[in-house]
This record gives structure tokens, C-alpha cells and sequence, in this order.
């Protein structure tokens, strides 16, 4: 049983659902986590819709700056409590999804003034992708298997590591130009990172796609819907990168 749950997404791990608790009441289901996800799509694009109006408006990085930082330190903040108190998460991960919505919209305005028409490319990339690996899990043809999910541990786990080292080194002004440059080499870093981020949601499925099948609480739901939405986000920003790059060349 411990195999079936194990991803590379920090919010979806083997402890998640085996500490879940005893249910008490309603169990957890797919449509139910589907239906919660929805939920948590609908407080980011109300959120990041404000911060892109404000930015719209006033082209002012300024103006935008400080609901910014709210959303990428709190976002960061009420994610790891959601991570560690998984009963919260229907609180929690509402309004994780909120405060990430400040960062993307501010984020999206950017670069959409940079290069106008990125940001609803890089929307419709990441739901088609999304679509794509749905449909992919459903019919088999990408299978979660031990090797599969240890593959995309390892790689997600590398991917981790070289963003750390990156802050660090940024710190002593220090720039790996190969993730922030529009070199092919970097451009090819980016479609790579874009897979591995993409395959991630093969995991996901399959993890909450057992954890319904384990019966795990019906609060799961919320917590499967937010760690899916971790993984969006983060295919969302890649995919952005990545445009970004090849709008430079």
C-alpha cells in the first residue's frame, strides 16, 4: 500500500493519507476532489484578476509590488500549514489559492506587458497540458508505475536543488545564466523542467485517485485539490518562463 502513495509533490506524499485519520463521516472522492479543485481555480483567477487590473492600469511595478509579496510569502506560509495540518485544509487551501492568485496576476501583467498575449498563451498551454496528461492516465498510456514515480522524484528532487543554489548564488550576485538566459541551451532547460513539471500531474492523479479508493477522509479532498493546484502553478510559472525565452530569440 505505501507504494501507491508516493509523488514528488511535497502536498501529495506516502504520510498524507496514512495520517490522515479514521473516518468519521463522508469519504473522499474523485468528483469531489474535482469539484474542490474548480473551487480553488475560481480564488486565483479572482485574485490575480485584481492584481492584473491594477498593474493594467497603472503599468507601475510599484503598484502591485506589495500584494505581490503577500501572495508569494504567504502563499508559502499557508502551504506548509496546509501540508501539516491536513484537516485545515478546507480553510487553508482556499486561501492559499487566494493568496497565490495576488503573485500570478502581478506576475501575468508583467510579463503580458513584455510580451503581449504570453499570459493567455501560457493559461491555455497549461490546461491543454493538463487535459493532455488527464487523458493520457485515464487511458493508460502514461502509467504511474514504481519506476515512473521514482523517475519523477528524482528528477523534480534535481530540479529543487538547482532553483535553491540559484537563490543562494543570487544572494553574492552571483547568475546561472543557463536558467535565465534565451541561449538554446537554457531553452532547452526550460521545455525539460516543462515535462517534468507536466509528468507530476501523472502522479497526482494516481495519488488521489487511491487515496478515494482508500476511503480517506472527505476533508482529502480539499487536500488533493491543493496539492494539484501546487503543481498547476508551478507548470503555469514554467510554461511562462519558457515563452518568455523563446519571445526573446
Amino acid at each position: 500500500m505505501a507504494n501507491l502513495f508516493r509523488t514528488s509533490n511535497p502536498a501529495l506524499n506516502q504520510k498524507a493519507f496514512e495520517n490522515a485519520g479514521v473516518i468519521t463521516g463522508r469519504a473522499m472522492t474523485i468528483e469531489g476532489t474535482i469539484n474542490r479543485t474548480g473551487v480553488l481555480l475560481l480564488c486565483v483567477i479572482a485574485t490575480a484578476a485584481w492584481t492584473w487590473g491594477r498593474f493594467q492600469g497603472t503599468h507601475d511595478p510599484s503598484a502591485v509590488a506589495l500584494p505581490m509579496l503577500v501572495g508569494v510569502f504567504g502563499g508559502f506560509i499557508m502551504a506548509f500549514v496546509t501540508i501539516f495540518k491536513k484537516t485545515w485544509s478546507p480553510v487553508t487551501a482556499p486561501i492559499y489559492a487566494l493568496l497565490e492568485g495576488l503573485a500570478l496576476g502581478g506576475i501575468s501583467a508583467m510579463f503580458n506587458l513584455k510580451y503581449p498575449g504570453i499570459a493567455i498563451q501560457a493559461v491555455g498551454l497549461t490546461f491543454a497540458v493538463l487535459i493532455v496528461m488527464l487523458l493520457a492516465y485515464r487511458s493508460g498510456l502514461i502509467r504511474a508505475t514504481e519506476k515512473f514515480k521514482l523517475g519523477v522524484v528524482a528528477a523534480t528532487g534535481a530540479i529543487a536543488l538547482v532553483y535553491i543554489a540559484s537563490m543562494v548564488l543570487g544572494f553574492f550576485h552571483i547568475n546561472m545564466s543557463f536558467l535565465t538566459s534565451a541561449s538554446p541551451l537554457s531553452i532547452g532547460i526550460s521545455v525539460v523542467i516543462v515535462i517534468v513539471a507536466a509528468l507530476n500531474l501523472i502522479l497526482d492523479f494516481d495519488f488521489i485517485e487511491s487515496g478515494a479508493a482508500a476511503g480517506a477522509p472527505q476533508y482529502m479532498e480539499w487536500y488533493g485539490a491543493f496539492g494539484l493546484m501546487v503543481t498547476l502553478i508551478w507548470l503555469y510559472l514554467e510554461i511562462l518562463r519558457l515563452l518568455s525565452k523563446l519571445n526573446r530569440r
